[in-house]
């Protein structure tokens, strides 16, 4: 299961509380663990640098024969050659050049490996990850060896344009990481950025992609029940009894978890409260609502904003 959308929107929040289900296991965002994980050796979401990770370190041996057998150069090579916002209108045709095709089938056979080595170490049936990139989601559709569906998460794209203005420290990262801090972007980028992510993820609803789509607003205004609703649409997932994260109505206890990257929140563990994060109503300036509302305009309505 691929939790898409622009970052910022709740989906760390949205992975951290399905991967509590029984028989699902969430991973945070697999796009960049041969960036962050293999080359810069960042911190799993256990606290624990990704290579001394036992979790981390079962699923590159079951997946890979080890993750010394990969050259993470390569992948990223082989990334940029096929997952780029720019390849997505060709990803999304019926049929490839087969050159093209062999390249992205090299490319996502990667991922499916890992999930494939996660279901068996964990023996969990769904693995989640929440790499968000519409342009990923559209080359794992062409990998016909396993069942791909989308959690499409959205959030009002003023709060999403005042998240990506924050500065904020990336507490994974070690003295060598190329980003010491979350990436930031100007409010007009993030505006066009947010239209594009979306677009992506409802052409491959319309595509054919199982797809449960959900608002951030509406999620943290009921957590429990979407929760329920996407283990219906999952199907299989019983999300009941020891397995059920809520403590409360909008209180959840989350364990720690295996996330190769994703969001600081993918730290946090023990009880945490889901509530609708609306500070941009108060911080964001009238000048970038109108940008970003502008720019944003031939979307938004499409998806109640």
């Amino acid at each position: 299961m691929f939790v898409g959308g622009m970052g910022r929107s709740g989906s760390t929040l949205v992975e951290r509380l399905l991967g509590e289900l029984p028989g699902v296991c969430s991973l945070g965002e697999v796009v960049h663990l041969w960036q962050r994980g293999l080359i810069d050796n960042e911190r799993c979401g256990c606290g624990t640098p990704f290579r001394d990770c036992s979790f981390w370190h079962e699923v590159g041996t079951a997946a890979f024969g080890g993750w010394d057998a990969l050259r993470p150069s390569e992948v990223l090579a082989l990334r940029s050659e096929v997952d780029r916002i720019r390849f997505v209108p060709r990803l999304l045709r019926t049929r490839l050049s087969a050159t093209h095709h062999a390249r992205v089938l090299r490319y996502v056979q990667l991922y499916h490996r890992l999930y494939a080595a996660v279901a068996a170490h964990t023996g969990c049936r769904v693995v989640v990850d929440s790499s968000k990139h519409a342009s990923l989601a559209a080359c794992l559709r062409w990998y016909e060896d396993a069942e791909l569906s989308v959690v499409h998460v959205l959030r009002d794209p003023r709060a999403v344009a005042h998240s990506w203005r924050k500065r904020l420290p990336r507490p994974e990262a070690t003295s060598t990481s190329p980003e010491q801090e979350m990436a930031r972007s100007s409010p007009a980028r993030t505006a066009v950025h947010w239209s594009v992510q979306n677009r992506i993820l409802s052409a491959l609803a319309a595509r054919g992609v199982p797809t449960y789509r959900v608002r951030y607003e509406d999620f943290a205004a009921d957590p429990q029940r979407h929760v329920r609703e996407v283990a219906r649409f999952i199907g299989g997932v019983q999300p009941v009894g020891a397995g059920w994260p809520f403590t409360g109505s909008h209180t959840a206890r989350l364990a720690p978890a295996h996330t190769v990257s994703g969001n600081p929140g993918r730290f946090t563990a023990g009880d945490v409260a889901v509530r609708c994060d609306e500070t941009w109503q108060q911080q964001l300036s009238w000048r970038h609502r109108v940008v970003v509302s502008a720019l944003t305009a031939p979307v938004r309505a499409r998806y109640g904003y």
